[in-house]
Protein backbone atom coordinates (compact mmCIF):
# COMPACT_ATOMS: atom_id res chain seq x y z
CA UNK A 1 0.00 0.00 0.00
CA UNK A 2 1.35 3.55 -0.80
CA UNK A 3 0.60 7.43 0.63
CA UNK A 4 1.17 10.30 -1.25
CA UNK A 5 1.79 13.59 0.89
CA UNK A 6 1.03 17.04 -0.55
CA UNK A 7 2.99 19.79 0.88
CA UNK A 8 5.49 22.59 0.90
CA UNK A 9 9.19 21.48 2.07
CA UNK A 10 11.70 24.52 2.71
CA UNK A 11 14.92 25.32 3.53
CA UNK A 12 15.12 25.47 7.14
CA UNK A 13 17.90 28.06 9.09
CA UNK A 14 18.53 27.40 12.54
CA UNK A 15 20.29 29.82 14.58
CA UNK A 16 23.66 27.74 15.95
CA UNK A 17 24.20 27.09 19.16
CA UNK A 18 20.63 27.74 20.54
CA UNK A 19 21.35 31.13 20.51
CA UNK A 20 18.07 33.95 19.09
CA UNK A 21 18.27 35.13 15.34
CA UNK A 22 18.93 38.83 16.90
CA UNK A 23 22.75 37.12 18.45
CA UNK A 24 23.39 34.90 15.19
CA UNK A 25 25.75 35.11 12.48
CA UNK A 26 25.53 31.12 11.30
CA UNK A 27 22.39 28.83 10.76
CA UNK A 28 22.14 25.50 10.35
CA UNK A 29 20.54 24.53 7.16
CA UNK A 30 18.83 21.42 6.58
CA UNK A 31 15.19 20.98 5.08
CA UNK A 32 11.44 19.96 6.39
CA UNK A 33 7.65 20.96 5.95
CA UNK A 34 4.84 18.98 7.45
CA UNK A 35 3.91 16.34 4.52
CA UNK A 36 7.75 16.07 3.71
CA UNK A 37 7.91 14.83 7.02
CA UNK A 38 5.17 12.82 7.29
CA UNK A 39 7.01 11.11 3.89
CA UNK A 40 10.26 10.82 5.55
CA UNK A 41 8.98 9.47 8.46
CA UNK A 42 6.87 6.70 6.57
CA UNK A 43 9.70 5.55 4.10
CA UNK A 44 12.03 5.70 7.90
CA UNK A 45 9.86 2.96 8.86
CA UNK A 46 9.55 0.56 5.62
CA UNK A 47 6.56 1.85 4.06
CA UNK A 48 5.95 3.41 0.51
CA UNK A 49 5.84 7.25 0.84
CA UNK A 50 5.84 9.29 -2.36
CA UNK A 51 5.73 13.31 -1.98
CA UNK A 52 4.19 15.76 -4.30
CA UNK A 53 5.34 19.31 -3.77
CA UNK A 54 7.10 21.66 -6.31
CA UNK A 55 10.52 23.02 -5.80
CA UNK A 56 13.03 25.58 -8.44
CA UNK A 57 15.49 24.35 -10.79
CA UNK A 58 17.98 25.48 -9.07
CA UNK A 59 20.54 23.97 -6.34
CA UNK A 60 18.45 24.52 -3.34
CA UNK A 61 15.75 22.70 -5.34
CA UNK A 62 17.97 19.97 -5.91
CA UNK A 63 19.58 19.41 -2.65
CA UNK A 64 15.84 19.72 -1.08
CA UNK A 65 14.74 16.65 -4.15
CA UNK A 66 17.87 15.08 -2.39
CA UNK A 67 17.47 15.00 0.82
CA UNK A 68 13.69 13.20 -0.16
CA UNK A 69 15.64 10.67 -1.95
CA UNK A 70 17.78 9.87 0.71
CA UNK A 71 15.49 8.88 3.24
CA UNK A 72 13.75 6.40 0.58
CA UNK A 73 10.46 9.05 -0.43
CA UNK A 74 9.54 8.50 -4.11
CA UNK A 75 10.16 12.15 -5.73
CA UNK A 76 9.13 10.79 -9.48
CA UNK A 77 5.88 13.11 -8.81
CA UNK A 78 7.89 16.31 -7.66
CA UNK A 79 7.18 18.95 -9.97
CA UNK A 80 10.07 21.74 -11.12
CA UNK A 81 9.76 25.48 -11.70
CA UNK A 82 8.69 28.37 -10.45
CA UNK A 83 11.33 31.12 -8.67
CA UNK A 84 12.71 30.02 -5.39
CA UNK A 85 12.41 27.73 -2.29
CA UNK A 86 10.55 28.64 0.42
CA UNK A 87 12.35 29.12 3.62
CA UNK A 88 11.56 28.92 7.59
CA UNK A 89 13.68 30.25 10.68
CA UNK A 90 13.79 28.30 13.66
CA UNK A 91 14.42 29.84 17.33
CA UNK A 92 15.01 27.13 19.39
CA UNK A 93 13.34 27.97 23.01
CA UNK A 94 14.33 27.51 26.56
CA UNK A 95 12.30 27.31 30.03
CA UNK A 96 9.80 29.60 29.34
CA UNK A 97 10.72 31.48 26.45
CA UNK A 98 8.67 29.72 23.82
CA UNK A 99 10.28 28.02 20.44
CA UNK A 100 9.65 30.83 17.44
CA UNK A 101 9.27 30.14 13.80
CA UNK A 102 9.79 33.35 11.13
CA UNK A 103 8.47 32.66 7.91
CA UNK A 104 9.94 33.78 4.25
CA UNK A 105 7.91 31.61 2.22
CA UNK A 106 5.92 34.16 -0.04
CA UNK A 107 6.44 33.94 -3.27
CA UNK A 108 8.23 30.24 -3.57
CA UNK A 109 7.75 28.10 -6.23
CA UNK A 110 4.80 26.19 -4.31
CA UNK A 111 3.32 29.00 -3.23
CA UNK A 112 3.19 30.48 -6.52
CA UNK A 113 1.81 27.25 -8.34
CA UNK A 114 -1.88 26.46 -10.16
CA UNK A 115 -4.21 24.49 -9.25
CA UNK A 116 -3.99 23.11 -12.37
CA UNK A 117 -0.47 22.44 -12.21
CA UNK A 118 -1.21 18.93 -10.09
CA UNK A 119 -2.51 16.02 -12.40
CA UNK A 120 -4.80 14.31 -9.75
CA UNK A 121 -5.60 11.45 -11.76
CA UNK A 122 -1.61 10.86 -12.63
CA UNK A 123 -0.68 11.76 -9.41
CA UNK A 124 -3.36 9.17 -7.19
CA UNK A 125 -3.51 6.50 -10.07
CA UNK A 126 -1.46 4.27 -7.80
CA UNK A 127 -1.98 5.85 -4.17
CA UNK A 128 -3.77 3.88 -1.42
CA UNK A 129 -3.63 7.14 1.23
CA UNK A 130 -3.60 11.08 0.21
CA UNK A 131 -1.90 12.82 3.10
CA UNK A 132 -2.66 17.08 3.33
CA UNK A 133 -2.35 19.54 6.32
CA UNK A 134 -3.91 23.08 6.52
CA UNK A 135 -0.37 24.05 6.45
CA UNK A 136 -0.91 23.64 2.52
CA UNK A 137 -4.37 24.88 2.81
CA UNK A 138 -3.60 28.18 3.97
CA UNK A 139 -0.37 29.02 1.64
CA UNK A 140 -3.10 30.38 -1.09
CA UNK A 141 -6.63 29.63 -2.53
CA UNK A 142 -5.21 27.74 -5.72
CA UNK A 143 -3.82 25.31 -3.53
CA UNK A 144 -7.14 24.73 -1.81
CA UNK A 145 -8.56 24.62 -5.22
CA UNK A 146 -5.62 21.82 -5.87
CA UNK A 147 -6.70 20.10 -2.61
CA UNK A 148 -10.72 20.12 -3.19
CA UNK A 149 -9.67 18.76 -6.90
CA UNK A 150 -7.85 15.63 -4.97
CA UNK A 151 -9.73 14.89 -2.68
CA UNK A 152 -12.93 14.48 -4.94
CA UNK A 153 -10.75 12.26 -6.93
CA UNK A 154 -9.77 10.05 -3.68
CA UNK A 155 -13.62 9.68 -2.97
CA UNK A 156 -14.34 8.64 -6.19
CA UNK A 157 -11.49 6.19 -6.30
CA UNK A 158 -11.62 4.62 -2.88
CA UNK A 159 -8.29 6.34 -1.86
CA UNK A 160 -8.32 7.04 2.01
CA UNK A 161 -8.22 10.96 2.78
CA UNK A 162 -5.98 11.98 5.94
CA UNK A 163 -6.29 15.75 6.94
CA UNK A 164 -3.86 16.80 9.53
CA UNK A 165 -5.96 20.51 10.50
CA UNK A 166 -2.64 21.84 11.83
CA UNK A 167 -3.65 25.54 12.00
CA UNK A 168 -0.93 28.22 12.15
CA UNK A 169 -2.08 31.65 13.21
CA UNK A 170 0.74 33.20 11.67
CA UNK A 171 -0.40 32.17 7.62
CA UNK A 172 -4.89 32.72 8.21
CA UNK A 173 -7.29 33.37 10.35
CA UNK A 174 -9.85 30.91 11.79
CA UNK A 175 -12.19 32.22 9.90
CA UNK A 176 -10.78 31.28 6.74
CA UNK A 177 -9.39 27.90 8.49
CA UNK A 178 -12.97 26.95 8.64
CA UNK A 179 -14.10 27.89 5.77
CA UNK A 180 -11.81 25.45 4.14
CA UNK A 181 -12.35 23.08 6.33
CA UNK A 182 -16.19 22.87 5.64
CA UNK A 183 -15.72 22.60 1.88
CA UNK A 184 -13.24 19.99 2.29
CA UNK A 185 -14.62 17.51 5.84
CA UNK A 186 -17.09 15.85 3.69
CA UNK A 187 -13.50 14.10 1.80
CA UNK A 188 -12.11 13.20 4.53
CA UNK A 189 -11.61 9.82 6.08
CA UNK A 190 -9.17 10.46 9.24
CA UNK A 191 -9.01 13.82 10.85
CA UNK A 192 -6.31 14.74 13.11
CA UNK A 193 -6.77 17.44 15.48
CA UNK A 194 -4.61 18.80 18.63
CA UNK A 195 -5.17 21.31 21.01
CA UNK A 196 -6.45 24.26 18.98
CA UNK A 197 -6.58 22.88 15.76
CA UNK A 198 -10.41 21.83 16.95
CA UNK A 199 -11.81 25.12 17.21
CA UNK A 200 -9.19 27.72 15.16
CA UNK A 201 -9.64 24.86 12.07
CA UNK A 202 -13.15 23.14 12.76
CA UNK A 203 -15.13 25.42 14.60
CA UNK A 204 -15.47 23.00 17.39
CA UNK A 205 -14.99 23.50 21.05
CA UNK A 206 -12.52 20.85 22.48
CA UNK A 207 -9.74 22.91 24.43
CA UNK A 208 -9.50 25.76 26.85
CA UNK A 209 -6.18 27.24 25.25
CA UNK A 210 -3.69 25.86 29.21
CA UNK A 211 -0.80 24.30 27.57
CA UNK A 212 -0.52 23.54 30.94
CA UNK A 213 -3.39 21.26 31.31
CA UNK A 214 -4.23 19.45 28.30
CA UNK A 215 -4.37 16.27 29.29
CA UNK A 216 -6.40 16.93 31.94
CA UNK A 217 -9.11 18.13 29.60
CA UNK A 218 -9.09 14.32 27.84
CA UNK A 219 -13.34 14.31 28.35
CA UNK A 220 -13.77 17.37 26.52
CA UNK A 221 -11.23 16.37 23.30
CA UNK A 222 -13.49 12.92 23.10
CA UNK A 223 -16.56 15.66 23.24
CA UNK A 224 -14.61 17.25 20.46
CA UNK A 225 -14.06 13.88 18.12
CA UNK A 226 -17.47 12.57 18.48
CA UNK A 227 -18.85 15.98 17.70
CA UNK A 228 -16.69 15.81 14.14
CA UNK A 229 -17.52 12.35 13.43
CA UNK A 230 -21.51 13.26 13.62
CA UNK A 231 -20.52 16.25 11.47
CA UNK A 232 -18.99 14.44 9.31
CA UNK A 233 -19.73 10.73 8.74
CA UNK A 234 -17.79 9.76 6.55
CA UNK A 235 -14.57 10.52 8.94
CA UNK A 236 -13.64 7.15 10.41
CA UNK A 237 -11.23 7.90 13.01
CA UNK A 238 -10.30 11.21 14.59
CA UNK A 239 -6.90 11.86 16.72
CA UNK A 240 -5.16 14.05 19.05
CA UNK A 241 -2.20 14.68 20.68
CA UNK A 242 -2.98 16.15 24.61
CA UNK A 243 -0.25 17.69 26.45
CA UNK A 244 0.41 19.25 29.88
CA UNK A 245 3.83 21.77 28.82
CA UNK A 246 5.09 22.84 31.82
CA UNK A 247 8.16 24.53 30.42
CA UNK A 248 9.85 24.53 26.46
CA UNK A 249 12.01 21.07 27.83
CA UNK A 250 9.45 19.59 30.24
CA UNK A 251 6.12 18.27 29.52
CA UNK A 252 3.83 15.28 29.63
CA UNK A 253 2.76 13.87 26.43
CA UNK A 254 -0.09 11.55 25.61
CA UNK A 255 -2.79 10.72 22.89
CA UNK A 256 -6.18 10.14 21.98
CA UNK A 257 -8.21 8.49 19.12
CA UNK A 258 -11.87 7.46 17.98
CA UNK A 259 -11.79 4.80 15.11
CA UNK A 260 -14.83 3.21 14.39
CA UNK A 261 -16.83 4.85 17.19
CA UNK A 262 -14.36 2.75 19.83
CA UNK A 263 -12.05 5.89 21.88
CA UNK A 264 -8.30 4.50 22.31
CA UNK A 265 -5.82 6.31 24.72
CA UNK A 266 -2.24 6.11 25.10
CA UNK A 267 0.31 5.75 27.83
CA UNK A 268 1.35 9.06 28.96
CA UNK A 269 5.01 10.27 28.36
CA UNK A 270 7.23 12.06 30.84
CA UNK A 271 9.56 14.37 28.63
CA UNK A 272 12.51 16.49 28.50
CA UNK A 273 12.35 17.91 25.07
CA UNK A 274 14.94 18.30 22.75
CA UNK A 275 13.80 19.93 20.32
CA UNK A 276 9.61 20.85 20.08
CA UNK A 277 9.21 20.86 16.41
CA UNK A 278 7.08 18.23 13.49
CA UNK A 279 6.18 15.67 16.42
CA UNK A 280 2.48 16.42 15.45
CA UNK A 281 3.88 15.44 12.00
CA UNK A 282 5.51 11.88 13.24
CA UNK A 283 2.30 10.93 14.88
CA UNK A 284 0.54 11.56 11.66
CA UNK A 285 2.89 8.96 10.30
CA UNK A 286 2.82 6.70 13.03
CA UNK A 287 -0.93 6.82 12.72
CA UNK A 288 -0.94 6.10 9.16
CA UNK A 289 1.91 3.05 9.69
CA UNK A 290 -0.68 1.85 11.76
CA UNK A 291 -3.25 1.42 9.00
CA UNK A 292 -0.79 -0.01 6.51
CA UNK A 293 0.02 -2.75 8.68
CA UNK A 294 -3.64 -3.59 10.13
CA UNK A 295 -2.95 -2.54 14.00
CA UNK A 296 -5.27 -2.45 15.91
CA UNK A 297 -6.90 0.79 17.73
CA UNK A 298 -5.33 -0.02 20.99
CA UNK A 299 -1.96 -0.55 19.64
CA UNK A 300 -2.04 1.71 16.58
CA UNK A 301 -3.00 4.97 18.98
CA UNK A 302 0.40 3.56 21.45
CA UNK A 303 2.62 3.55 18.04
CA UNK A 304 1.73 7.20 16.99
CA UNK A 305 2.55 8.56 20.35
CA UNK A 306 5.63 6.60 20.43
CA UNK A 307 6.79 8.15 17.08
CA UNK A 308 6.00 11.42 18.45
CA UNK A 309 7.68 11.61 21.39
CA UNK A 310 10.85 10.09 19.60
CA UNK A 311 10.31 12.87 17.46
CA UNK A 312 11.00 15.22 20.25
CA UNK A 313 14.24 14.10 20.82
CA UNK A 314 15.63 14.53 16.91
CA UNK A 315 16.89 17.70 16.03
CA UNK A 316 15.46 19.35 12.83
CA UNK A 317 12.34 18.08 11.12
CA UNK A 318 12.66 14.93 10.27
CA UNK A 319 12.15 11.82 12.09
CA UNK A 320 14.89 10.17 12.06
CA UNK A 321 14.27 6.87 13.74
CA UNK A 322 12.73 3.25 12.84
CA UNK A 323 9.43 1.18 12.89
CA UNK A 324 12.03 -0.73 15.26
CA UNK A 325 12.86 2.15 17.24
CA UNK A 326 9.54 3.26 17.84
CA UNK A 327 8.04 -0.38 18.49
CA UNK A 328 11.34 -0.83 21.25
CA UNK A 329 10.20 2.26 23.45
CA UNK A 330 6.05 1.63 22.60
CA UNK A 331 6.71 -2.10 24.08
CA UNK A 332 9.29 -1.56 27.00
CA UNK A 333 7.08 1.87 28.14
CA UNK A 334 10.31 3.12 29.58
CA UNK A 335 9.52 6.46 29.36
CA UNK A 336 5.56 5.88 30.00
CA UNK A 337 3.90 6.64 33.16
CA UNK A 338 0.44 5.04 32.70
CA UNK A 339 -2.49 6.42 34.24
Amino acid sequence: MKVLTFGEMMLRLKPSESKRILQSDRFEATYGGAEANVAVSLSLQGDQAAYVTKFPENLLGDSALGTLRKFGVDTHKVLRGGPRLGIYFFEKGASVRGTNVVYDRAGSSFATSKAADFDWENLLSDVDYFYFSGITAAISTELQSAILKAVKYCAEHQITVVFDTNYRGKMWTPAEAQAFSAKVMPYVNVCLANDEDFESSLGIKAFDGDMAHGIDQKESFKAGMKAVTDKYPNVHTVASILRNIHSVEDSLWSALTLRDGQFYESPVYQLHVYEGVASGDAFGAGLLHGFLHGFDGQKQVNYAIAASVLKLTVSGDLNLVSEAEISGLMDSGASAMNR
